[in-house]
């Protein structure tokens, strides 16, 4: 914890000297390894893996029989929606369609395909709407691969035909990159630096460092996926909260470092000073943030860990990166830090300084001082409105994003709504039986009939047997799309009811896309308590060593619930019931996407336990010095009310280039996280915590073990002049 005098021969102070003395090595040393890894990482680094399926799940188990007994089913495909306003046997229409078929069909990456002209069950009655499905011949392609096709499909509709391409890999490759996002992000970083400090060369360190450690940390993910894989949004999740996190570390250091400079120190103690106290709580603050993200294996899905591993290693390297980096950087900055300043914020100073040091009250000092008058009124009011804000994440559903939930620019959601016209909306959410065969028991005739006559199923498939004889498949649609609440009820339903009479002694699986969300869902939600749990406790414990106090730490989680549950309900009012949705983004109401909550609970409780962390070790201090609570609280706060403002104005700023992105749960994530920090640099910060820490008083402090030891509360010379932000 940063005390009053650090120590200058510690393993930080000499970590600190080290690098600023040896600051050219140190910087080459960061340059050649950076660029290193990079190169290997992103040539060399592994695939994407996004495979949620597994376990003991129904649709795990319907998957692995298909996988097992049916190759012939295996790998992706396309599906080419087709829509002829004169019916698709006008010869102009058959002209363009047969030729787009033929082009598909000529492709290096598609199979043998069945034109709609040869097979009547794919074309609707009316003869005006028709399908193909499109086999590919690699399960890896990538995007670039599969973009050809998109563009074919696109450029061909017009002229009375309309023409989509669905499927997960159409998707993938017609999703545009995230393109000038996270450069949005940073330059918006920049503007509040060289507004906190007025200085370009102050603004310029955090981001550099900031920059330097995201580049490394992810190419070191790219490359950790060889041990272990994770999904593509992998490194989006991790350039955000490394970004995010690398700049505020930095940040908070550089605080410290001119803080010290202001005091009278020269260039190389106040680095020594500034890594052994705002150093040494980042250091605090991201193991935090790494033990939360890695509580996400407490979920036991492979996703999920390559997920909490990957962006591990991000944060990880910010941190490194803000102890040896920055220390390198701040030897070459030295006095210059505040270079390049404005003007008018140089005047503002001076005519700062005229005024008395005991008339200096910052704005975050009378703040604090309103609330701790009325520390219970404040305390009700903030909790009561942030209870409100998380109401609506009572009513969440979790699903997996489809065509349905797409742009509706795309061909993928042209594809889905042609589809939906003529074969129904559930046609996007098929549902594949499948069974063993032993002893004579594979007749699936009866099952058909069954899960064919329950209200909600709009046709099924006659069954078909494997050719190795051992197992049997069969497919059914239900009226409704993928999305909707009544395709999760209608599966439930034939799982419990139907299939188990119908099948007798046998047992028959029901998977399919729509029931592997659903699985991955209810999984979710049947682990998450355990990851909560995990989560909370291991935070608890550091910020316990961290602060010498049992009631602080526990404070700090009730109130990290609170701002992450307002989160979670915002993000349900906007998505999900469309409020203010499409201002964002969001083309229309939708499910929350399975693993945003999932991830948004480690890491905005690890980011708000870093918030926690230098308010709380900032006012520990004053209260050492002082003894009087409400004191501490005060001065803490105006040490601190700037640099985490600024703080969490640059997390908000880069989570919110998210919703600038193309991808909808990543929209989700980032709009999510930029309220929580919010919430938590204002409701939080700014209320909750000087209210509840007035009510507590003494007990505060209060830690097992720990004898009480009376402190004369009487602030040192100099200490107003010191208090100042």
């Amino acid at each position: 914890m940063p005390t009053e005098t650090p120590r200058t021969d510690g393993a930080l102070a000499g970590l600190a000297r080290f690098c600023y003395q040896r600051r050219r090595l140190v910087l080459l040393a960061w340059i050649v390894g950076v660029i290193a890894i990079a190169f290997v990482g992103f040539t060399y680094g592994a695939a994407s893996d996004n495979d949620y399926s597994g376990g003991e799940s129904d649709s795990a188990k319907a998957q692995a029989l298909v996988e097992k007994h049916f190759p012939d089913r295996q790998g992706d495909t396309l599906t080419l929606a087709i829509k002829a306003d004169k019916g698709i046997d006008d010869p102009a229409a058959r002209q363009k369609i047969e030729k787009v078929i033929a082009d598909l069909d000529a492709s290096p990456i598609t199979g043998p395909v069945v034109s709609p002209y040869q097979d009547e069950s794919l074309v609707t009655k009316d003869r005006r709407i028709a399908r193909m499905t499109i086999p590919l011949t690699d399960k890896d392609l990538n995007k670039s691969e599969v973009k050809p096709l998109v563009e074919i499909v696109k450029n061909a509709s017009g002229d009375g035909v309309t023409l989509g391409l669905g499927g997960d890999k159409a998707e993938k490759a017609e999703t545009p990159p995230q393109g000038s996002a996270e450069t949005v992000g940073i330059i918006a970083a920049a503007i509040i630096l060289f507004i906190a400090f007025g200085s370009l060369v102050a603004m310029g360190l955090p981001i550099v460092t900031g920059l330097m450690a995201v580049l490394g940390g992810l190419a070191l993910t790219k490359l950790v996926g060889h041990l272990v894989p994770s999904p593509d949004f992998t490194g989006l999740v991790a350039a955000l909260i490394g970004l995010g996190v690398g700049i505020d570390y930095a940040l908070f250091i550089l605080t410290r470092y001119r803080d010290s400079l202001q005091e009278g120190d020269d260039p190389e103690s106040a680095t020594v000073k500034a890594i052994t106290t705002a150093g040494h709580a980042v250091l605090f603050a991201g193991t935090t943030v790494v033990i939360a993200l890695l509580g996400l294996i407490a979920m036991r899905q492979k996703m999920m860990t390559g997920v909490a591993v990957g962006a591990s290693a991000t944060v990880l390297v910010t941190m490194v990166a803000a102890v040896t980096l920055l220390p390198a950087f701040l030897g070459f900055a030295g006095h210059k830090i505040n270079s390049l300043r404005l003007p008018r914020r140089e005047g503002r100073r001076q005519r700062a300084g005229d005024v008395p040091a005991s008339e200096r009250r910052t704005l975050a000092e009378r703040w604090a001082d309103v609330v701790q008058r009325r520390p219970l009124v404040s305390a009700l009011v903030a909790g009561a409105f942030l209870l409100a804000m998380a109401a609506p994440a009572l009513s969440m559903r979790l699903s997996l994003p489809d065509a349905s939930v797409q742009p509706r620019d795309r061909i993928s959601y042209t594809s889905y709504e042609i589809l939906s016209e003529g074969f129904g909306p559930g046609y996007g959410a098929p549902m594949i039986f499948a069974t063993e065969v032993n002893s004579g028991s594979g007749d699936l005739r009866p099952v058909v009939d069954a899960v064919r006559s329950t209200e909600g199923i709009a046709y099924a498939t006659p069954p078909q047997l494997s050719q190795d004889g051992q197992a049997a498949i069969f497919m059914a649609y239900p009226k409704t799309g993928f999305q909707a609440e009544e395709t999760t009820e209608l599966v439930h339903k034939l799982r419990d009811e139907v299939l188990p009479k119908a099948a007798g002694d046998g047992k028959v699986y029901l998977g399919g896309p729509n029931a592997g969300a659903i699985d991955f869902a209810e999984d979710t939600g049947s682990h998450l308590p355990l990851m909560i749990t995990i989560v909370i406790a291991m935070s608890l414990l550091l910020l316990v060593v961290l602060v010498r106090s049992i009631t602080i730490a526990l404070q700090a989680a009730v109130m990290n619930l609170l701002s992450i549950g307002a989160a979670y309900g915002v993000l349900v009012a906007i998505v999900q019931w469309g409020w203010f949705g499409s201002a964002l983004g969001f083309p229309t109401e939708m499910p929350i996407t399975v693993w945003v909550p999932m991830i948004m609970f480690p890491l905005l409780f690890g980011l708000s336990m870093d918030y926690e962390v230098f308010l709380i070790s900032r006012i520990r201090e004053e209260y050492e010095r002082t003894g009087d609570t409400r004191r501490a609280v005060s001065r803490g706060l105006a040490r601190t009310a700037k640099v985490i403002t600024a703080a969490a104005a640059i997390m908000i700023a880069v989570f919110m280039t998210a919703v600038l992105g193309p991808d909808v749960s990543v929209k989700q994530t980032g709009l999510g996280m930029a309220i929580a920090v919010l919430v938590d640099a204002t409701i939080i910060r700014m209320v909750l915590v000087p209210a509840v820490m007035e009510l507590c008083g003494k007990a505060n402090w209060w830690m097992p073990g720990r004898r009480a030891s009376k402190v004369t509360p009487t602030p040192p010379a100099g200490f107003e002049a010191q208090a100042r932000v």
